[in-house]
């Protein structure tokens, strides 16, 4: 036994020797640096970010790097360094009215008010390879900022959802505002049925591809919200406060991008007594991460059918479902488990099937014993 123990453990040296010699590539192409995956791969950051749930884009593209561009081993590794971090505080809710927007677009307003910006999207580009790329770009002059800077004093713009809850037509939202602090998932296990901020919470750190099949699904009729409309899409620098305890006042600590979505569902049959209204889905997510941010605020939506007394009836409105299989790591966890040593278990199985192939071959020959 320790044989095998010292063996597994220098197989094991071996193999990482291996992976990094992989990680590397070819020795007489220049490495990819962190600096050149944070500002030239900066979607591949920012989705790390989001399912690592760590708003850091430095260790998220380290993360990219060391896990050789896998996203999901990306996340696991951001994740991982999280659980070592002292946690210090809580913000206050961010105000993304007063947002630096970057890009405002609304499928339900053409003369939106404070106005549309198209702003960094690949909406309008041809799909076609751009052969172009393979040749690096000349530097320009005053270039290696560190991206585009938001701009100075902007006059807020009022969202959407706002403009027609003032209207009366929009059903109204909790915001949660003055209430006891929410639940943590990071820290207390998943309780199904859970309430609104703890499933958002899920969604925010849900795997993008999961949330974007159970949306899709939900748009194709398994669902409430089958034609959402994009009430409004905005993308840019949010400022982050908090109230320390020995000021008592609240104090800007940082300003992070942030991409906000709501989807906004038209109004089904109404409870009794009660004049018929929209409802809505909310998405929001950590830098540029705009089909995340839509996927996850559809999914929201069907997922308060139990509140808004909707029949509970497809797995984009099963609670249980969603929540419980849209973590990239652990559903990455649990099936790569299967690459582990099962030896005993298999032949266990292996015993049981060999048995019960006696017992079947033995039947026959009784059977065949038996004169007609």
């Amino acid at each position: 036994m320790y044989v095998a123990v010292k063996g597994g453990e220098k197989a094991i040296e071996n193999a990482h020797g291996l992976l990094a010699e992989e990680r590397r590539g070819d020795v007489s192409v220049p490495e990819l640096t962190v600096d050149q995956i944070e500002q030239q791969m900066g979607l591949a950051v920012d989705r790390v970010m989001n399912e690592g749930a760590l708003y850091d884009r430095r260790l998220a593209a380290i993360a990219v790097k060391q896990a050789q561009g896998d996203l999901p081993e990306a996340v696991f590794l951001l994740r991982a360094y999280r659980t070592t971090l002292p946690r210090i505080g809580f913000s206050l809710p961010m105000e993304t009215s007063a947002m630096h927007l970057r890009r405002r677009i609304s499928a339900t307003f053409k003369d939106l008010p404070g106005g549309q910006m198209l702003g960094p999207t690949y909406d309008y580009t041809h799909r076609l390879l751009d052969f172009s790329l393979e040749r690096p770009r000349a530097q320009e002059p005053g270039g290696g900022d560190k991206g585009p800077k938001p701009p100075g004093e902007e006059t807020p713009c009022p969202r959407v959802s706002d403009l027609l809850a003032a209207e009366g037509i929009m059903a109204a939202e909790e915001t949660g505002v003055g209430d006891e602090v929410p639940g943590d998932l990071t820290r207390q296990p998943l309780k199904v049925p859970a309430e609104r901020p703890v499933r958002l919470q899920n969604l925010a750190r849900g795997d993008e591809g999961f949330l974007l099949s159970m949306a899709y699904s939900a748009q194709r009729g398994f669902g409430t919200s089958d034609h959402p409309f994009a009430g409004e899409i905005r993308m840019g620098e949010v400022s982050l406060e908090m109230v320390p305890e020995e000021l008592g006042f609240p104090v800007v600590i940082g300003e992070i991008t942030v991409t906000e979505c709501v989807m906004i569902t038209p109004p089904g049959p109404s409870k009794q007594g009660e004049a018929p209204v929209l409802t809505q889905g909310y998405g929001l997510a950590f830098g540029r991460s705009e089909r995340k941010a839509m996927a996850m605020a559809i999914v929201d939506r069907t997922l308060c059918s139990r509140e808004l007394g909707e029949k509970v009836a497809y797995p984009a409105q099963d609670e249980e479902f969603v929540l419980c299989h849209s973590d990239s790591l652990e559903a990455s966890g649990f099936v790569q488990h299967l690459k582990l040593p099962h030896y005993v278990d298999f032949q266990s199985e292996l015993v049981l099937l060999r048995d019960l192939r006696n017992d079947h071959r033995e039947g026959h020959r009784t059977c065949d014993a038996i004169p007609n």
